[in-house]
């Protein structure tokens, strides 16, 4: 996974871990619906990375998990096995191939983000401009527009299906953008802690500091 892919996918998966008390008044019903008593989700997902002519860079499948606030795992299944799971104080970063585990402090790793805060504190509204696009249309569609431009990201588009979140895309500075689809969506599943746990593998070199 390439440095720029991780920050779209870090951006994508805070606007997910944010916490109904955080949204914006001035946002869609159907947002609201969806995040209001949002605990945990899963689901499975396919990331297409295309550049600015649309030509395909990357795909890739596996499975999500996400716990509020805090917590989630991001397992890469093809084509190359590789793992992100955030524990609350850290983000793990395991590749199988190269046997290789990077740790950081989840406040670090969220600094370098577009001014959101991981615990929720930082209002959406105050972070992004939120505007509903084509209402009445099939699919719902609200596009995101960071307020500060010190990121790479530059819109989040979200797209609803019914009670469900289809899919989300990130767009860059870059002319590249990166889109999750979800399919088996499961809202508020019951989630044991032991799955945002990691424990690096034996033989695994760690880069970081896991204390």
């Amino acid at each position: 996974m390439s440095c720029l892919d991780k920050i779209l996918y870090k951006t994508i998966l805070l606007v997910l871990l944010f916490p109904a008390a955080a949204l914006a008044e001035k946002q869609p019903p159907y947002v609201t619906d969806f995040f209001a008593g949002l605990h945990t989700l899963q689901a499975d997902f396919e990331q297409q990375v295309v550049d600015g002519n649309n030509k395909p860079l990357q795909s890739s499948q596996g499975h999500m998990w996400i716990k509020r606030p805090g917590r989630f795992r991001w397992d890469y299944e093809s084509p190359y096995r590789q793992q992100l799971v955030a524990d609350g104080e850290r983000l793990w970063s395991y590749d199988e191939d190269l046997e290789q585990v990077t740790v950081q402090k989840a406040t670090d790793v969220l600094t370098s983000t577009p001014a959101m805060l991981l615990s929720g504190e930082e209002p959406l509204g105050n972070v992004f401009n939120i505007e509903e696009v084509n209402p009445g249309g099939q699919e719902q569609h609200v596009l995101l527009v960071p307020k500060s431009d010190d990121s790479n990201v530059t819109r989040i588009h979200l797209f609803f299906s019914g009670k469900a979140l289809a899919r989300i895309k990130a767009e860059d500075k870059f002319g590249n953008s990166t889109t999750f689809s979800f399919t088996a969506f499961e809202r508020n599943p019951p989630l044991d802690k032991a799955v945002f746990t990691f424990v690096p593998p034996a033989g695994a070199d760690v880069i970081g500091d896991v204390n």
